[in-house]
């Protein structure tokens, strides 16, 4: 199976065994395929800036934090249902006693 890679996923990692980038001759027209010149893939990545290296990381680290808040979210409405329902249990507790105290004092 011999499947060309992608720019994101790259059949080898090694940039001198990968295939240099073609341009298509459609774009430029007037200019014969032999004035372009091909260049390497390793010279080819030389204009990816630091900030670009570092996108993916950034993307992680926001989705982390994404996530991170939305379990926090999650942990609060749980923490806030069983407030609630401590709550009414309590108040029945305290309706039950004042019942049974009122039928003691009847007797």
């Amino acid at each position: 199976m011999n499947i060309a890679g992608t720019i994101d996923r790259p059949h080898t990692h090694d940039p001198e065994k990968q295939a240099p980038m073609k341009t298509s001759t459609d774009d430029f027209a007037g200019i014969t395929p032999e004035d372009f010149t091909t260049v390497d893939a390793r010279d080819s990545r030389q204009n990816r800036t630091r900030e670009m290296q570092l996108i993916p990381e950034a993307l992680a680290r926001a989705h982390m934090h994404d996530r991170m808040r939305e379990a926090e979210r999650e942990r609060r409405a749980l923490r806030l249902a069983a407030a609630r329902r401590m709550q009414r249990r309590a108040e029945r507790a305290s309706l039950r006693a004042r019942r049974a105290l009122a039928m003691a004092v009847m007797q």
